[in-house]
């Protein structure tokens, strides 16, 4: 049996997982955190000058939109420009998580719908699942600067749940940062934390959510094949 820590008791993931899953991208579907690290670095040194970058507390609010960070961290906002650049240049150093592709194939011939609701810009996101071959999984791909209010705000995950035709009751969310989880339970959706990346495990399980998973593919027993019709 899978490694499946429950956090709330009375969920039974099978019977509210039907139709759609909705995925965080970094940290979920891809390792990124050191491509974070350079181009965050360089941003700081070019807009902010000398001084150790703090991407320590940056990390801390992975998940919301770049700019919103900086306002939040009381960095200027300008260093949006070469971090966004520098994310392009390194993004063939990104790596897709083992078991993540396999999990995706598993899930599109069960018949889920899947969509990626991330803190990058929509147009960043859809480059890097283009350049790892993985876009053409996704029904869609919504970015923080394509909804009026980012995560964790609900509005990106009530976007996917639009697109993809389906009602809350009848997807979840995966991801690995607090602002995922409030984000989907904001829209009314199953919240699934994952632990796969180097994160803080106690952090996530703090914001308790629905399950908590290890590796990708603790997710494929609570997701029985998509009834047809």
């Amino acid at each position: 049996m899978p490694d499946i820590v429950r956090l709330r008791t009375g969920t039974t993931v099978a019977a509210a997982v039907r139709k759609a899953i909705i995925f965080d991208l970094d940290g979920v579907i891809v390792d990124s955190f050191a491509v974070m690290r350079e181009a965050f670095a360089i941003a700081y040194a070019e807009v902010v000058g000398e001084g150790q970058a703090p991407f320590n507390e940056y990390e801390k609010h992975l998940g919301r939109y770049f700019p919103d960070i900086m306002r939040i961290m009381g960095l200027p906002v300008a260093m949006e420009a070469p971090f966004v650049r520098e994310s392009y240049r390194l993004a063939p150093q990104v790596r897709v998580f083992d078991g993540v592709r396999e999990l995706l194939t598993d899930l599109r011939q069960r018949g889920y719908r899947l969509a990626v609701a991330t803190g990058k810009s929509g147009p960043r996101a859809r480059s890097l699942l283009k350049e790892l071959g993985l876009l053409d999984r996704f029904d869609h791909v919504i970015g923080s600067d394509e909804v009026s209010r980012p995560k964790p705000a609900p509005d990106i995950m009530l976007r996917a749940l639009q697109l993809m035709g389906v009602q809350p009751e009848e997807a979840l969310v995966i991801g690995d940062a607090v602002t995922d989880i409030r984000s989907a339970r904001a829209a009314g959706v199953l919240a699934v934390g994952a632990t796969w990346a180097d994160i803080d495990e106690a952090v996530l399980r703090a914001a308790r959510p629905d399950l908590l998973l290890r590796r990708p593919d603790e997710l494929l027993p609570h997701c029985p094949p998509v009834p047809a019709g």
